[in-house]
């Protein structure tokens, strides 16, 4: 259906076609009358007449319906509150002031998405605060080992986790990562964490904590959100390292006296896959020695692509890996593996939150405490 049914323009042209016409009407009844002389008041009040005419529907029609619009124009314009339109015309007059009321609901739009955005925004700042503050500011000192630990996320919220945990005489290490990233990953790694750390108080081994963990996830997260993971447990006093793995990475290990580097499926099933995972999950344990590293990792590290497109892969992470531990400590080799990895990605947005623990056997280390830079901060 047009819009204009009803044309200004096309009425005034009729006005003047009339008007026209009169006055051709006026000529031709004077040229066959013969007359020769007309008073000039009566050509002065027919033009005033016709003159009163036009300008009353000039107003009627235009003036004064733009005298209505122009001001809720000018509003919008200088940032004032305005005010709908609202009308029955459908020529040009409703045309505009139907065009005002549309251009309108659309900014009132806007502003609600803006306004909705910024709130979002917000509760993404509020939340990417909380996950920092679950983990670890700094890496504990452990008797008997060195650790370094960072992660980056891909969004504000991301979906890595990890950290250090020393109760009595054993410290748990683990390293977990929920399917995806954003706000869903962020709020089943926020449950998990919190899990770990209450169950580590409550249970004597890693089997019964990744146990009691996925028992309580399941009850609360949909089919397709689950959690890999991997918990390492060190008994300081008896210098024994065990692990449970829930569907993570592989457990690469670096033994100092071949300078080879092992790498071990870890195992399991992912946390909130299955409601009971008791008789899936198995408590293994590594042997380490003295100067031999562990090295955990998400795969946000070795599918971490270049600007052509290619993996960053596991092969290249255990040569770099065995290159490293050679030479540094904990710290250093973590330091140049995440320096390695984001020179590799340079020109590739990072498309997968990425973390990386490292672990040396070092018997001199006594858990006494040592100034250490802060566990989040990834180095590039």
């Amino acid at each position: 259906m047009p819009l204009i049914r009803k044309s200004i323009i096309r009425k005034l042209f009729i006005n003047l076609f009339w008007f026209g016409l009169l006055i051709s009407a006026v000529a031709f009844y004077l040229y066959k009358s013969e007359t020769t002389e007309v008073p000039y008041y009566y050509l002065l009040g027919g033009l005033g007449i016709f003159l009163l005419f036009f300008l009353m529907v000039y107003y009627v029609d235009i003036v004064k319906p733009l005298r209505a619009i122009m001001p809720q124009i000018q509003a919008i314009l200088t940032g004032k509150s305005y005010k709908r339109i609202y009308t029955d015309r459908v020529d040009e007059i409703g045309l505009v002031a139907h065009f005002f009321n549309q251009v309108t609901k659309g900014l009132g739009k806007v502003s609600l998405d803006l306004k909705d955005r910024e709130r979002m925004l917000d509760e993404l700042t509020i939340a990417s605060q909380l996950q920092r503050d679950i983990l670890p500011d700094t890496t504990p000192s452990v008797p008997g080992m060195q650790i370094a630990a960072k992660s980056k996320p891909a969004t504000e919220v991301g979906g890595d986790s990890f950290n250090v945990i020393t109760v009595g005489d054993k410290t748990y290490a683990y390293l977990g990562d929920v399917t995806g990233h954003g706000v869903a990953a962020g709020l089943i790694m926020t449950m998990v964490s919190s899990l770990i750390s209450v169950f580590a108080d409550h249970y004597d081994s890693a089997l019964e904590i990744i146990i009691n963990v996925n028992k309580n996830i399941k009850k609360h997260v949909k089919k397709a959100m689950f959690m890999t993971l991997v918990l390492l447990s060190w008994d300081h006093k008896n210098k024994k390292l065990t692990y449970v793995g829930a569907g993570h990475e592989h457990i690469l290990v670096y033994r100092a006296d071949t300078g080879e580097c092992e790498s071990i499926m870890s195992g399991g099933v992912a946390i909130g896959m299955v409601p009971d995972n008791s008789k899936i999950v198995k408590e293994k344990e590594i042997k380490l020695n003295e100067g031999d590293y562990i090295l955990l990792y998400t795969d946000g590290i070795t599918e971490a692509r270049n600007k052509d497109e290619e993996l960053y892969g596991l092969e290249r992470l255990i040569t770099r890996f065995k290159e490293f531990a050679a030479q540094y400590t904990a710290d250093g080799v973590h330091y140049h593996i995440a320096k390695d990895v984001s020179a590799y990605m340079k020109g590739h947005v990072q498309d997968d939150d990425i973390t990386l623990i490292v672990m040396k056997r070092d018997n001199k280390i006594t858990g006494e405490g040592k100034e250490i830079e802060p566990s989040t901060s990834w180095k590039e």
